[in-house]
């Protein structure tokens, strides 16, 4: 009878410590490791949209295509004038509509981000919160 009533405080402390470990990982580790994910996605966003270099080669010519330097008549140097310009308004106009998407890309990432880390430690309780929802009839559905 001893050995039985050790052997059942035993599992009552194992049950209870899992849940204190669960809630110490969540509310420490992995809150940290969401933190984490967050931070590392919206530096992904800022890579892959690259807008430090976006904005040092802003003026730069459209996939630099640019004429270069031209010797000859006027006509042909105005030509070549013209076409650098050109080439370069057109990769003015392009980098600046990607910088501007992608600002709003990381924007949009940004507020994922602070949503997923204020429902992180929401989450364990959401559960008991519609279950008692439910119980009070403030859910269409029945349990």
């Amino acid at each position: 009878m001893v050995i039985r009533f050790h052997y059942m405080l035993s599992l009552r402390y194992n049950k209870i410590m899992f849940i204190v470990g669960l809630f110490s990982w969540w509310y420490g580790a992995g809150w940290l490791g969401c933190v984490a994910r967050v931070r590392d996605n919206l530096m992904s966003v800022y890579d892959y949209f690259s807008f430090d270099l976006l904005l040092r080669t802003l003026f730069s010519p459209f996939r630099q295509i640019s004429a270069g330097k031209v010797r000859g008549p006027l006509g042909v140097q105005m030509r070549a004038f013209f076409d650098r310009l050109i080439s370069r308004v057109i990769g003015g106009i392009i980098r600046t509509t990607v910088i501007i998407f992608g600002s709003v890309t990381l924007f949009i990432a940004a507020i994922i981000g602070v949503i997923r880390l204020v429902l992180w430690p929401i989450i364990p309780v959401l559960p008991i919160v519609f279950v008692l929802f439910t119980l009070a009839g403030w859910v269409p559905w029945k349990i």
